[in-house]
């Protein structure tokens, strides 16, 4: 894209009106639904273990950031977390790229269809914008997707994607399916990166989004200066204005096809993940963070 600061360029005018490098940031295409997504979203895990009006609040406080993003799944509070969401939305549906999960033990192909519907009437909507298998299970991958693809005829879901899959896992339900899913949904996190090792690569070349649960990781150390890693992150954070937390997600998003989904404990919370996906790092900070944090070797996919 070309760009110029006089203003009797010819592009001049459709520069002013285009969006800038911050606000083309928050929205990236979701895998091959080419949906465009907020880039930081909003995860439920335990959402229903906080006060229920607390909880519908900050969801909707996220959607007023453009948090737009939501994710759940049956197993969430047994339904709970998803009877939380669907109260968040109502009346606002329409912002909202809803994805929910279907447990492996719910996932035959009659059994993913029964575990939509139930999904569908607790959340108080007519589709999910995407539907996943939360990990592999009993059942054969042929009869979850069969399931998906019925579902999507239906039009109760418009897209499907997987959850905690590994390299094999994806080749094998892409083989099944005839096409990539739309997502695969894994724990990333700035100390945990063992995934850029196969199954990142492996949805960049397959055009499938990637989405980072718990991206903020499950420890404060990261954050807490008491280490080398962190007063790296943290000196980086200054240079910017910027948050730790944000820093941190923003250095998963650097790959177009992430996504990630962190749960806020309070209203500040928002507000830094809602600024992570206008943060913009240079490629040598990045680089210091990738050494304070190193990846490490190939290992087993991660999941919690």
């Amino acid at each position: 894209m070309s760009d110029s600061n006089d203003p009797n360029h010819p592009e001049a005018d459709a520069a002013q009106n285009r969006p800038s490098d911050a606000a083309r940031q928050t929205t990236r295409p979701f895998g091959n639904s080419q949906r465009a997504v907020a880039a930081v979203g909003q995860g439920t895990w335990k959402i229903e273990d906080r006060d229920e009006s607390a909880a519908i609040d900050a969801l909707r406080k996220g959607l007023d950031l453009g948090l737009t993003h939501i994710d759940t799944a049956e197993m969430y509070g047994s339904g709970a977390a998803e009877r939380i969401v669907g109260k968040a939305i109502a009346g606002r549906r329409d912002e909202v790229f809803l994805v929910s999960k279907v447990l492996p033990s719910n996932a035959s192909e009659r059994g993913t269809r029964k575990a939509c519907e139930a999904t569908l009437a607790r959340l108080g909507t007519d589709h999910l914008d995407c539907y996943l298998l939360h990990w592999r299970g009993r059942y054969a991958l042929a009869d979850t997707v069969a399931g998906f693809e019925r579902l999507q005829k239906e039009g109760k879901i418009l897209a499907w994607g997987v959850s905690n899959f590994d390299v094999a896992d994806l080749d094998e339900v892409t083989a099944v399916a005839g096409a990539a899913p739309c997502c695969n949904q894994v724990l990333y996190h700035i100390e945990e990166r063992a995934i850029e090792h196969g199954v990142l690569p492996w949805c960049a070349a397959h055009g499938t989004a990637l989405v980072a649960y718990t991206p903020l990781g499950q420890s404060t150390a990261p954050f807490d200066g008491r280490t080398k890693p962190s007063r790296v992150l943290l000196d980086i954070a200054a240079a910017y204005g910027a948050t730790p937390r944000q820093v941190a997600l923003r250095f998963l998003l650097e790959a177009p096809e992430v996504f990630v989904i962190p749960k806020a404990a309070n209203p500040q919370h928002l507000v830094e993940n809602a600024g992570a996906a206008e943060l913009v790092l240079s490629s040598a900070d990045r680089q210091r963070l990738a050494a304070a944090f190193p990846r490490g070797p190939r290992r087993t996919l991660p999941m919690l």
